[in-house]
């Protein structure tokens, strides 16, 4: 039987800057003794009230102050904003592993799927003050305090602001600087099929493989998969930037048939699939592993095996009901991007 979490008083403070950021050179760091290391939150079970349109929680990490969860945000499907909520409580043993430490940019979706929504930075005021903050000096010397999905009371607080899908830096905040993946992301031309996406992933694997380079693959829940190679830190961004670069144009000039590079839109080959490398670029995001997608069917960026995709999957296979179920099932296909052993180093490639 399902656990309905215990409500108690709200508390909301300022905001207490948590993970400092530093200009490039001397890199963010994560001051020890302010942020509790996250242990996976024992979640299963546990049930976000429902019939009422805001309510207090008290999770992993301290309180939140929840609201609207009343408020349609898939109408096609009659979810909710609280079944949102509920997801992301559900599937964040898994979830919470890949996104501590990183600065979070928020896109807000504040009336649904198909209401307006915005991009946001900075993390708003008034806020707990249990939420922690890395700050990141941009080019314009403007520095900017993004907040960090820590544990399980994080990730409701930046859910709750109309947070659809959940888009993390790519470094982590102790050096913003130096990313520790890179990644490519199949983006289909209009109209092309989604089974030539995967076989494009085929290959972009292959030659990744004839580079020693281990490969996790992803769906987008969009329209496209997500290819993820775990890497040693040390090249900073726009080396790595550089590599992905150069890997995608030589990939596309040998399946010219299937493969384009070209960034610009009206420029790109009809039925092909662009191997987009520029989301490793400055300050660009990609939907992280597990989050949801502002789509009508309510897909989820869900990791896939090669196999899967070997014997052919759709976007639509994983969705906001069935992925909690799944994980529980298969557990987090993407463990290893978390781990040392087995990370590629892109120094001899440079």
């Amino acid at each position: 039987m399902a656990r309905t979490i215990r409500s108690q008083k709200r508390s909301a403070g300022k905001g207490r800057e948590r993970v400092a950021g530093r200009k490039r050179g001397a890199p963010a760091t994560l001051r020890r003794g302010e942020i509790r290391s996250v242990t996976p939150a024992k979640t299963r079970g546990l049930e976000i009230p429902r019939g009422v349109s805001e309510t207090d929680v008290e999770v992993e990490g301290g309180q939140v102050h929840l609201t609207n969860l009343e408020k349609i945000f898939w109408p096609e499907l009659g979810l909710t904003k609280r079944d949102l909520l509920q997801y992301y409580l559900d599937v964040s043993p898994w979830l919470l592993p890949h996104v501590k430490n990183r600065a979070m940019v928020m896109k807000r979706y504040p009336n649904g799927i198909h209401g307006p929504f915005f991009f946001m930075k900075r993390a708003p005021l008034p806020r707990p003050d249990f939420i922690p903050i890395c700050s990141i000096e941009h080019a314009s010397g403007n520095i900017i305090g993004f907040p960090v999905i820590q544990h399980v009371a994080s990730l409701l607080w930046v859910v709750n602001l109309g947070c659809i899908d959940l888009n993390p830096w790519y470094a982590r905040c102790d050096d913003v600087w130096r990313p520790d993946f890179l990644h490519f992301d199949l983006d289909p031309t209009p109209e092309t099929p989604f089974e030539r996406v995967l076989e494009v992933a085929l290959l972009v694997r292959e030659a990744l493989a004839a580079l020693k380079m281990k490969s996790y693959a992803k769906t987008t829940g969009s329209r496209g998969i997500h290819v993820y190679i775990p890497i040693v830190r040390g090249p900073d961004q726009k080396e790595v930037w550089r590599f992905a670069k150069a890997f995608s144009r030589e990939l596309a000039q040998r399946n010219p048939q299937t493969i384009t590079a070209e960034y610009r839109v009206a420029k790109r080959p009809k039925g092909h699939v662009l191997a987009d490398y520029n989301q490793n670029a400055w300050n660009r995001t990609l939907a992280s592993v597990y989050s949801v997608r502002p789509q009508i069917a309510a897909t989820v960026s869900t990791p896939v095996t090669w196999e899967e995709i070997e014997r052919g999957i759709k976007t639509e296979d994983f969705t906001m009901r069935n992925v909690p179920e799944r994980l529980r099932k298969v557990g987090d296909l993407w463990r290893p991007l978390l781990e040392e052993p087995g990370r590629a180093r892109l120094e001899e490639f440079l």
